[in-house]
């Protein structure tokens, strides 16, 4: 049966075991925003980040930002497709203690073992809200190699208020709701064909 939960980053391990894939979640707290290259320069500097990434989320987005009275303000902030970090994915989550990733798409065997070992979990958010979802960040805290790497690139650090809903698609336990859809779909596929 399907579970709703509000969780508050640092989010606990404890915490995380209890989500079930296919359940809906509500996060608030601090996340940051990651794209592939930007998970290669986290990793290289995450000794030098001015806040620890122990319990926090990994959104996979490049948000639309612009400036308003000398402040960023984020316009659109919709999941990008999680699937091209999935070689990283595995050294990303063991490296830096996250909770937890979302995104948008599924993500294959790396991010399973990855959850399953490191008790994370991976969730996709609905595509086509980007400006609804903005509408869930209450402050942009930092952001770091904007220069270097472009607005959607750069790591956005945000601290947000019930963003979601997040469908968890990836439990702790490896459990992938998309797999499960794979195989049903496969299973139905064969039976189908021995009947024609």
């Amino acid at each position: 049966m399907t579970e709703e939960y509000r969780l508050r980053t640092p989010i606990k391990k404890e915490e995380v075991a209890k989500l079930k894939a296919g359940d809906i979640l509500y996060v608030s707290g601090e996340i940051f925003t990651s794209r592939d290259r930007t998970q290669q320069l986290i990793l290289k500097n995450k000794g030098a980040l001015p806040f620890s990434l122990q319990g926090l989320i990994e959104y996979h987005a490049g948000p639309i930002v612009r400036r308003r009275n000398s402040q960023w303000e984020i316009v659109s902030l919709g999941p990008t497709t999680s699937f091209r970090m999935e070689s990283s994915e595995y050294d990303f989550i063991k490296e830096t203690g996250i909770a937890g990733v979302i995104g948008k798409g599924g993500m294959g065997e790396k991010t399973r073992k990855a959850c399953r070992e490191f008790n994370a979990f991976y969730g996709v958010l609905p595509g086509g809200a980007a400006a609804l979802l903005s509408k869930k960040v209450e402050k942009i805290l930092g952001v770091y190699w904007l220069e270097e790497l472009g607005v959607p690139e750069a790591m956005w650090h945000l601290r947000v208020q019930d963003l979601g809903p997040i469908i968890v698609a990836i439990d702790s336990f490896g459990n992938d709701i998309y797999d499960s859809l794979r195989k049903r779909v496969n299973e139905n596929l064969s039976r189908l064909l021995k009947e024609v």
